[in-house]
């Protein structure tokens, strides 16, 4: 996949990062953090360039992933406050603490275009599917909430899982019954999300595909 993307290359103090975030906004995709559920709702071009940019950032290991995600159109359902999403591998150190800091200082990006390695995607997503099967597997995706953002931090591998993810609710959401006339339709979550101490009930980010209205537009393959 080609994604159009725009660089940052903010500095604090004496460190520079590097930050990348879509050229054009998801405009029908939205998110809501998990509190316990979040919902991540999206049309197709949403989904699938979600897919690209978990792609992209599981072959990325010192780049940080920006999708903002509060400005686009506002969902017709769903409750708790609107996040943005930020990815970066856990081995970057990134604290969202100082996400803000970072934030104000993205401005004069420069155009890039990339392309992803869809088969390197699906054989890393293999690798991480095989050793989930392990007793010993902690290779999950930490996150946290913080200034209205929502931060995911793995590997390689779980980076590359969760885009075929996407890539599935992307292809196979068109085909959902009730799509055609606004209906939203689950298709999966995000993997293995870090768990809080002391129980209760576990922590999901929903993924669901929503066609964006008038659904007049909207046809489902096949019809």
């Amino acid at each position: 996949m080609r994604l159009r993307l725009r660089e940052f290359r903010p500095r604090t103090g004496p460190h520079e990062h590097r930050v990348v975030q879509p050229r054009q906004s998801l405009r029908h995709t939205s998110l809501r953090a998990p509190e316990p559920i979040g919902i991540l709702l999206g049309d197709h071009d949403g989904l699938n360039r979600l897919a690209g940019l978990f792609s992209f950032a599981a072959c990325s290991r010192y780049t940080i992933v920006h999708v903002p995600l509060r400005d686009g159109v506002p969902p017709d359902e769903g409750v708790g406050e609107r996040v943005d999403l930020v990815l970066a591998h856990h081995t970057l150190g990134l604290r969202s603490s100082k996400w803000p800091e970072l934030r104000r200082r993205l401005v004069d990006g420069t155009p890039l275009t990339v392309r992803t390695d869809e088969a390197r995607t699906v054989r890393d997503a293999g690798s991480w599917t095989e050793r989930g099967q392990r007793a010993d597997f902690r290779d999950g995706l930490r996150h946290a909430t913080h200034a209205r953002t929502f931060f995911l931090f793995g590997s390689r591998d779980v980076f590359a899982a969760t885009a075929t993810y996407f890539a599935h609710a992307a292809g196979r959401g068109p085909h959902q019954k009730g799509v055609a006339k606004g209906h939203s339709a689950l298709m999966t979550a995000l993997p293995s999300l870090s768990q809080p101490p002391g129980g209760g009930h576990p922590l999901e980010v929903l993924i669901c595909f929503k066609p964006y209205p008038p659904y007049a537009h909207f046809e489902r393959p096949g019809h």
